[in-house]
């Protein structure tokens, strides 16, 4: 008897994607931003999404479940964690002394994601505040090639590194979510 989900998607015209593209919040009609701010806070924004959309319609238990021991890993864990990451680049950018760690010790972020309701609220509301305060400090720096903070990072560098935080979390993301109920796609 294996206890794993069946695998599906929502998908009608691809059998491999998570949504149909005429219903993927993702794409944007005509061509593509221009420059290379916007291209990579286009980019930024996409992955943003995809990984609410991976956990949209689960409920606490089922985002805190974690992958499979001795991993503390889970989707809620993800957002918890990229909360964290987004203070940390924020911290990066910001003159004077670095805000402290939002979960305490450094696996906080995944040790504390359990299945409460008011957990998986509080984590969705820490990451919307720090992606708009490391958002909000970037904007005043539309030169990709300046350097900021006490360490000189060029925001090239800084808005690269959050698009491959947020793309290999999005990864696991797929799958942490086939685990729970089976849901595949892109």
């Amino acid at each position: 008897m294996d206890d794993a989900p069946a695998r599906w998607t929502r998908a009608t015209a691809y059998p491999d994607m998570w949504t149909d593209p005429d219903d993927d919040p993702r794409t944007g009609e005509g061509a593509g931003p221009d420059g290379e701010q916007a291209t990579l806070r286009d980019f930024l924004k996409s992955y943003r999404m995809t990984l609410r959309m991976k956990c949209e319609g689960l409920d606490a238990e089922q985002l805190a479940r974690r992958s499979v021991p001795p991993s503390t890993m889970s989707l809620l864990g993800l957002v918890r964690h990229l909360a964290e990451v987004e203070r940390d680049w924020h911290n990066w950018i910001r003159e004077g002394d670095p805000l402290p760690t939002l979960y305490g010790d450094p696996d906080g972020d995944f040790n504390g994601a359990v299945a409460d309701p008011a957990v998986v609220d509080a984590a969705y509301a820490d990451l919307e505040r720090e992606q708009a305060a490391t958002d909000a400090a970037l904007a005043g720096h539309p030169d990709p090639g300046e350097r900021v903070g006490r360490d000189g990072i060029a925001v090239r560098e800084l808005m690269v590194h959050r698009i491959e935080e947020y793309a290999r979390h999005c990864g696991h993301a797929d799958l942490l979510r086939e685990c729970v109920d089976g849901r595949v796609g892109q």
